[in-house]
Order: C-alpha cells, then structure tokens, then sequence
C-alpha cells in the first residue's frame, strides 16, 4: 500500500523524492537547471544536478489542465515503468479536478504489478512507490485529503479487480473467484457473501448460467456480495459478467482471439472490487454485487448451437451462438438480482461484452445504454468527474427483430450481425422488470490498458460507479 501526506513546502519533501510539477510552479529552486527546463515546451526531465531530488520532471502547464485526453497520465506512464525513488512529490495546487482524481489514481495503482501474482522470478532491486507527497496552498488541504481518502479506497478497489482478472485461468476458476472474494470481504463487517453452487443454480431456476457453465470441469458459480452500510433503505445492485475463460464453445475461437479471454470476468472482478471500495469508505447505503462465474468451455455436456434455455424470470432463449454467452449468464444474474430485493433502486450491470463497441467507440469510452433517462445523465456526469467517461449508444424498440427467434421467447444474437453491441443489450432489458431503473456498461474497450501489444486489467469503471454513487448519495 502507498501511503499519503499533504504538504505546503517543498522544503519538506523526503530526501531523493522525485518531484513532478507544472514549469510555472512557484516553489521550484531558482537554479540555471530549472529556467533551462522551464523553457522547454515538452516534458522537461532530470535526474542530474537535481538535488536533493533524485529527479525533476516538469510537465507543461496545458496537461495539468486537460481532461479531455488524459494527456497528464499518459506522460506519467513512461516515468513510472522503472521508478527511480520510493517517494513521489507532486505538485497539485493547480490542476483541473478530473486530472486531479486520474493522476492520483494512476499512482496509488502503481502498487500493483504483474510480479505479485508470483508467477516470474522477482527482481528484487526494482524500485517500488511508497509514499506520496502532494504539494498545495493551506486553503486546500481539507478539500484535498477527503478527495485522496477517495481515490486511494477507489485504487484499492481497483487493485483488487485488476489482481484477480490477471491471474492465468488455470488458476481463476469460478470457485478460486469465490474463494477470494470471501477472504477479501472477510476483512469487512460490513459484508457477507452469499453463494450458489452449481446444484443451486438449477434448483434456483438459473438455466441461461447453467447452459454456459455446465460443459466445464469448473462448474459454475453465482456470488452475490451483500453490503449493509445502513440497516434500511433502497438497494443499489451491480451485476458483472465472470466468464473466467472463453474459448467460444462449440463456436470456437481462432487462437488470436482466445488469448485475453482470461479477462471474459473483468465484470465481475469490478463488482468485487466496487465492494470493496464501498466498505472502506463506508458509505451510507446498502448494496448487492452480483458475479456471474462460468467457463465457457468445449466438452461433452457444453451447450450447442439451437439449445434452448430458460431463465430464472421464465423468459426462453434459443442460443444460436455459443460465443454469445456473456449476455446469457448476465441475463440470468440481473433476472435473479430483482428478485433478491424487494426494494432495489436501480441495477446496473457491466461486462466485457460484445468486440462491436470497441469498434464504435475505442478504448477510452465505455458503451452505455439504458432506457432510463436519468440513469443515463447521472451515468455520464459521473463519467465526466470522474474522467472515466461513458457515450450513450441507442436502445429502444427498434432493435426488437435482433432478438427475435421462432421456437423461443428471444435469441441470443442477432442472424444479421447487425448493432451487436446494442442488439446485446436489447436482450438484457427483457430480464429487469420495467419497474427498476437498469443501466448496461459495455466495458470490451476500456477494461484493459494496452500498452505496447501486450493487455492488463485497468479496473474500469470502478471509478465511475463510485463517483455516480457518491453523487446518488449526496442527492
């Protein structure tokens, strides 16, 4: 964990701390060094002639205030891939608020690399950050340390997420999910799992979940996490997909394609990592996060194309596409989820759903769609704040003829190939009664950060879910 201190001085800061900070910064030493870097238009960085830092990097004064881009983080990346201190100074009395929360969120997640998992022999002499020190004007100290109390609990939550969809799926099954989720949320009081097997599955009636899962040694599991921060009131309920790994079923993938499919159940190591953030900063609400975990795997008992399966709301659904199986145990777990709670506020669910939204939106946007126009707008104001921004993509009854099919209630994919993105989400809303509030999250795009050919979870959109929340509450 990074631990995270205020200050007023730089005359403070730790001995041989890298210092980040804008050209125009007040406190910067008046040294022949630091007026030949502030002359310079592009990043400017030393670790000569510093002292007593071990290193400078001043970074233009226009990406401290860009929240379009995320220009300040993708400059902090390249300094960070091999930290030259244990202690980071950076200078915060003038930047725009959604750069603020990325760029802390950037460093406190810095406390998580791929070598934790164990899996590669560990490099000892590499640097690691442990301390943080964030530069300001006394008059913002208060207003600072609640938004750093924040975004370290979102980065923790982040942290957890991103670990867990990581790990190869060798090792991640549906039950390692479980196991984990249950030694994590033990550390809380606040939280208490429930969970069904895959015998309760069918007792239950969860027959979408039931299909996907049951042609894997792994048989299936539904994880619901309850979070009691206040003893009445509303449920706010979360779903996440957890396919741990996607081979396609009998619709199998080409090799290319299987290769990240560790990371089918990002959904859900989000919702757990939501949670987790919630239970940390202890909000005054109460939550369900629902995790549908499955393998989609290739065996005698996998489902076949033309199967029909029955969900746990009655609904049928003729699979004509086995690769389409995310939406299925989505499906089943939203179905479920209304009929947990009798008081539900709203459900939101996310998954790494459909290839189609990364082609229409990229990597930075999460696909929205929703029929519910203030979820729609709280959505995407939080996505604004929070800098981890959603776009609106059209779902309305226009997208009927996707889902249509001749022997069962709906279908699973659409025989045209059209609005893949949209056409998944039109089969969702049929499984969340239209009297609560539901919003799909198609996160395919912005669940990984890629980075030179290679992918590792981001945590998206943890951020955003704790931003809309915070706002729901204080409204």
């Amino acid at each position: 964990m990074i631990t995270c201190e205020l200050m007023t001085t730089l005359a403070a800061a730790k001995p041989e701390s890298h210092l980040l900070a804008r050209p125009s910064c007040a406190q910067l030493p008046d040294t022949a060094l630091i007026r030949e870097m502030r002359e310079l238009t592009s990043v400017a960085d030393t670790r000569f002639g510093c002292a007593p830092f071990a290193r400078i990097t001043l970074l233009p004064d226009a990406l401290w205030q860009d929240a379009l881009t995320d220009g300040l983080v993708n400059a902090l990346r390249p300094l960070f891939a091999a930290p030259v201190s244990e202690n980071v100074v950076i200078d915060v009395s003038h930047i725009h608020d959604t750069v603020l929360v990325q760029v802390l969120r950037f460093l406190f997640n810095q406390a998580h690399k791929l070598s934790d998992l164990q899996l590669k022999k560990k490099d000892d002499s590499t640097l690691r950050i442990r301390h943080l020190a964030a530069l300001c004007l006394p008059e913002q100290r208060e207003r600072l340390a609640k938004i750093i109390q924040q975004q370290q609990a979102i980065a923790n939550g982040m942290i957890a997420g991103r670990r867990l969809a990581d790990t190869p799926s060798d090792r991640c099954t549906p039950q390692y999910v479980v196991d984990e989720a249950q030694t994590l949320c033990a550390a809380f009081p606040a939280l208490r799992c429930e969970v069904l097997d895959e015998k309760q599955i069918v007792e239950q009636g969860l027959g979408l979940l039931h299909a996907v899962g049951k042609g894997a040694t792994c048989p299936p599991r539904l994880l619901a996490i309850h979070y009691d921060g206040t003893n009445d009131g509303p449920v706010r309920c979360y779903v996440g997909k957890g396919i741990t790994f996607d081979t396609g079923g009998l619709w199998l993938k080409e090799g290319a394609g299987m290769y990240t499919m560790k990371y089918d159940m990002c959904g859900a190591a989000n919702v757990l990592g939501l949670m987790l953030t919630v239970a940390e900063l202890k909000l005054p609400v109460r939550i369900m996060g629902v995790l549908a975990l499955a393998e989609n795997a290739i065996g005698p008992d996998a489902m076949q194309p033309g199967t029909v399966a029955r969900a746990c709301n009655g609904l049928t659904v003729e699979i004509n596409n086995t690769d389409a199986e995310g939406r299925l145990v989505l499906a089943d777990a939203i179905a479920w989820a209304s009929q947990r709670h009798p008081q539900v506020q709203y459900i939101i669910d996310m998954a790494t759903l459909t290839g189609a939204v990364v082609k229409a939106l990229g990597y930075e946007l999460s696909g929205l769609m929703t029929q519910n126009e203030m979820l729609r707008d709280h959505l995407t104001q939080a996505g604004l704040r929070s800098g981890d921004e959603v776009w609106s993509l059209p779902l309305d009854a226009r997208l009927k003829k996707q889902t249509e099919s001749t022997i069962a209630d709906l279908c699973n994919t659409p025989t045209n190939n059209a609005a893949i993105s949209a056409s998944a989400a039109w089969l969702l809303h049929h499984f969340c009664p239209p009297t609560i509030p539901w919003a799909h999250l198609d996160i395919s795009g912005t669940a990984l950060w890629r980075e030179g050919g290679r992918s590792v979870a981001s945590g998206r959109p943890i951020p955003l879910l704790v931003e809309h929340l915070l706002a729901d509450i204080e409204s």
